[in-house]
């Protein structure tokens, strides 16, 4: 029997049990007369002890050979810790060891195997399997598999039906790009991995399974970063005869499920917030509501004043933010670091103005050559400001300036400590444009998808040709915002085939290419598809959200790096040329790109 119990299970109420364990080094510290060794595994640390005293000098000696990560089996007595640790479950006691066998040696590791690891990114991904013996991952890993488990549970008790559907697809050409996979049944052809399951869950629902959900592997081949990968997991669902609100109220009730069972967490109500009332409000489709601050634009009292600051006057969006309190705690070393920070090319302002209303009454600002302390005071009532506070203004370009103004936003809630952990402001930002009009390419694009409806009242406006009216079309589609982060997003769909031809249309497709790519799709909208909407969720998103951090990497057990490798297995790689033949491929074509 290699254990009788694991290391993260006895207790001082098991004192004077016989035990075996087994499970890996994690250090060792010897005394000469006394060696501790702590035993790891998936469960806990349990310190074991050996002395010169009662434990034979051959295991003594056995035992002092022991490196880091060696696995080991051991058997001895449960007895109480003379140094008692509280910060492990297991730290009133430990085992007097009185059998050590030697499971399997093992090098010395390339990194330390503790929270506060010294192994940079890419050599910890190269060793994953052993850096996923570090507790943060290993938590983290259990955490996901804790959340997976209760979202099946909701589910399948809200009477969803799981069910998979295909990794080998059609390539579509809206959204991200494609991963391709050549067929070599089917010569010159390619399968697709699917970017979502988007047109098999409305099938789905042309089928009459009324209720779907599956946990299921998504693929985008597009630029990485902390929050995305090359795959990635959704919990993608679909639901018929639903209006908005019956989905904004079911998902809802998956949200504050998950939060309770994994948390024990009760969340706050989920306010509604309309697409344009978040960027006008907070520069971003996504805000976090944990702290306050929002915009407040100047451009009618600019007027107003026309003292012939230029930069303000010729301006399309003048806004700002106020920060309440630190007028007296902001020094000017403070302000020109955060006037270049939002110059650098990531944020693109050209700078930034601050008006502080000190306690004394008086006031400081870097415009103070054209306005005077009046007209200072009639924007600090625009903004609700009091003695103390400090206004930071943007001016620019509408959309561009509104972005600024949000990183600003979000930059001032880190360095200020306004977002406290464990504080969770869910929200769902509703009324998106249906379309977006892309200038360069002089056409317009799905904002969400080709498949979203529009609303009720504007389907009229749809079949317009007028381009401003369509750019004016609001969908039918709702994002789940929880601390800044999108946490899901979805749909009603079309489920009309003259009413998605015409959206297809407006996409740019010929009603050739529309038949081509989606056939299969508007075919099934003739056999009685019902109306029907759903949502998909970000899964390893909302693992990172739920624990508070800000990478999805550590919530895959095997993820890729910034350039979509993976650097363990060392993928992706070249392939035998045989392979190559079989798939009709010239590697010399593709290099050359012809």
């Amino acid at each position: 029997m290699y254990r009788t119990h694991t290391c993260g299970e006895l207790r001082i109420s098991d004192v004077g049990k016989k035990v075996s364990l087994s499970g890996w080094v994690q250090r060792t510290r010897d005394k000469g007369f006394m060696l501790w060794v702590d035993l790891r595994d998936r469960y806990g640390i349990t310190q074991l002890i050996l002395n010169e005293e009662e434990t034979p000098a051959e295991l003594l000696e056995k035992a002092r050979t022991l490196g880091r990560e060696w696995v080991i089996q051991v058997e001895g007595e449960v007895i109480e810790r003379a140094s008692k640790n509280d910060k492990i479950p297991t730290g009133e006691i430990e085992i007097k060891v009185t059998a050590l066998n030697v499971l399997n040696a093992s090098k010395v590791p390339p990194f330390t195997i503790e929270e506060d690891t010294d192994g940079g990114d890419d050599l910890r991904m190269k060793y994953r399997y052993l850096d996923l013996r570090r507790e943060g991952v290993r938590e983290n890993m259990i955490f996901r598999s804790n959340l997976a488990i209760e979202t099946r549970k909701y589910l399948a008790g809200s009477g969803f039906i799981e069910v998979e559907t295909p990794n080998l697809i059609k390539s579509t050409p809206e959204g991200a790009r494609d991963f391709v996979v050549p067929s070599r049944l089917n010569p010159g052809q390619f399968y697709a991995l699917p970017q979502s399951p988007q047109t098999f869950k409305q099938i789905l629902m042309v089928a009459g399974f009324d209720k779907y959900f599956q946990i299921v592997k998504c693929f985008r081949d597009e630029d990485l970063r902390a929050d995305r990968q090359p795959e990635f997991t959704q919990i993608d669902c679909e639901m018929s005869f639903v209006t908005q609100e019956d989905i904004l109220n079911t998902f809802e009730g998956l949200t504050r499920h998950l939060f309770k069972t994994t948390l024990d967490v009760e969340l706050p109500s989920f306010p509604r917030m309309n697409y344009d009332d978040a960027l006008r409000l907070y520069g971003s489709d996504k805000p976090d509501l944990r702290f306050g601050m929002e915009f407040v634009e100047l451009n009618d009292i600019i007027k107003e004043q026309a003292v012939g600051f230029s930069v303000f006057e010729s301006a399309e969006l003048v806004a700002g933010i106020c920060a309440k309190g630190i007028a007296s705690a902001y020094s000017r070393k403070d302000i020109d670091k955060l006037t270049d920070w939002v110059k650098r090319p990531q944020i693109g302002a050209k700078g930034l103005v601050y008006v502080k209303f000190e306690e004394d009454g008086s006031i400081k600002t870097s415009v103070g050559k054209f306005y005077n302390d009046d007209l200072l005071k009639a924007w600090g009532e625009l903004f609700g400001a009091e003695k103390g506070d400090m206004l930071f203004i943007l001016s620019g370009e509408l959309d561009k300036t509104r972005k600024q103004l949000g990183e600003l936003r979000l930059e001032l809630g880190r360095n200020l400590d306004l977002i406290k952990p464990g504080d969770y402001k869910p929200l769902w930002v509703v009324d998106f444009p249906l379309l977006e009009w892309d200038e360069d390419e002089n056409r317009f694009f799905a904002m969400h998808h080709p498949f979203t409806s529009p609303k009720k009242a504007d389907i009229e406006k749809m079949m317009s040709d007028d381009h401003e009216i369509l750019k004016g079309l609001r969908a039918d589609a709702y994002d789940l915002v929880i601390n800044g982060a999108e946490i899901g997003g979805g749909s009603i769909r079309i489920h009309d085939r003259a009413l998605q031809s015409k959206n297809f249309k407006l996409l740019g497709f010929t009603p050739e290419e529309a038949e081509e790519q989606f056939g299969f799709l508007l075919g099934a909208f003739e056999y009685g598809a019902p109306p029907h909407g759903g949502i998909a969720f970000g899964f390893d998103r909302l693992c990172a959200v739920l624990k508070g951090q800000t990478s999805i990497r550590d919530f895959i057990a095997f993820p890729k790096n910034n350039m979509g490798r993976d650097m363990m297995i060392d993928a992706p790689a070249n392939v035998d040329k045989k392979q190559l033949d079989e798939l009709y491929l010239d590697l010399k074509e593709i290099k050359s790109g012809e």
